[in-house]
């Protein structure tokens, strides 16, 4: 009996098979980079934005940018993949973020927040900075631009300007505090002005009131003048105190104070970063180098730490101090020792550069 000849399989078959397999493969591959991408915009466009309750501030500052504000985001653990946030602010918000204090609610997303601020008309507040030791130009400067602040005295001219707001000085500089503010949208110029110069004759009245005895100031607004230029010598806290000391002695022994910030601010718009002999030796109103005792008026908006030290400062003998190069300044009691401190900070000058 002889056996059946078995069919042999069609070509079509085995290639119908084949295409199946590889569509099928297609569509896995597709589908798993469909699942990988949802997961990406889940934890990165689509992720919520972190808030703590029902709703809480978020205050953007001027001059912040989305790939700072993104980046942020990112080492706090709160987004992943922000290079995807990154390519959507790029490809989808032709803005830059704008200044002020904004609204985050409960479950929106971290594209809702960063869509909304991009428009300015969604803030709630605004947030003003002064720091100390920056100039009342610098905040005028900083409410002129300020689009959610309204307008009325910043554009006069200084003497006008202190007229407007009913404040007995001759001269703006120093009389605000420097501080962090937030203001409702809409608030005028003359408001916050207003509150910032009450706040620092508050903290300036209450200072003098418990002053040490026999300082060399004969009014709180000399004091001020002082403090003004502690605040400008040294940033750090542990020294405000010290400063306070070398000049205070410094007005008592008759020696002119010698400060450099002082000339700086003489020189106005002239400075360009660098003070040359020829500076110090140039008259001016604030020129401590060749004026003998206080300059006419504050040179900067000294803090509450720099206008308290001034009123207290320390009992050493130090009339002298010069930078470290390393942070800081060394106080000496004597010329000679003074040299040798100002050799070393050359020295070390020289070893950085």
């Amino acid at each position: 009996m002889s056996k059946a000849k078995s069919k042999p399989k069609s070509k079509k078959n085995t290639s119908d098979k084949t295409g199946n397999k590889i569509y099928k493969g297609i569509i896995i591959v597709l589908v798993a980079i469909l699942v990988i991408i949802t997961i990406i915009l889940k934890m990165s466009i689509f992720k919520s934005y972190p808030v703590e309750g029902a709703k809480q501030k978020l205050s953007i500052t001027n001059g912040e940018t989305y790939t700072g504000f993104i980046d942020d985001l990112a080492k706090e653990n709160k987004v992943s993949f922000p290079i995807v946030l990154k390519l959507y602010r790029k490809l989808f918000i032709h803005d830059t973020m704008k200044a002020g204090v904004y609204e985050v609610k409960q479950g929106m997303s971290v594209r809702q927040v960063l869509e909304m601020i991009s428009n300015v008309e969604n803030a709630q507040m605004s947030r003003l900075l002064v720091i100390e030791g920056t100039t009342t130009k610098q905040l005028i400067t900083s409410l002129k631009n300020d689009p959610l602040i309204e307008k009325s005295v910043v554009h006069l001219p200084p003497a006008e300007m202190l007229k407007a707001l009913n404040i007995p000085y001759d001269h703006p500089e120093g009389l605000f505090a420097p501080d962090t503010y937030f203001f409702d949208k809409g608030e005028s110029d003359k408001k916050i002005l207003t509150d910032l110069y009450q706040r620092q004759m508050k903290i300036l009245d209450e200072a003098w009131e418990k002053r040490a005895p026999n300082l060399p100031y004969k009014d709180k607004y000399e004091a001020l003048i002082m403090a003004s230029i502690i605040e400008k010598e040294t940033s750090v806290d542990r020294e405000l105190r010290q400063v306070s000391g070398v000049f205070y002695r410094r007005l008592k022994l008759g020696m002119r104070l010698q400060t450099d910030p002082t000339v700086i601010y003489g020189m106005g718009d002239k400075y360009q970063g660098k003070i040359s002999k020829q500076d110090l030796r140039t008259p001016t109103a604030y020129n401590t180098y060749t004026i003998n005792g206080l300059p006419p008026t504050p040179i900067a908006l000294p803090s509450k730490k720099a206008i308290e030290a001034t009123m207290h400062p320390d009992d050493s003998d130090n009339i002298y101090f010069v930078a470290t190069g390393n942070g800081g300044h060394k106080f000496s009691a004597n010329l000679d020792d003074h040299n040798r401190a100002v050799r070393e900070y050359i020295e070390v000058m020289r070893a950085k550069n």
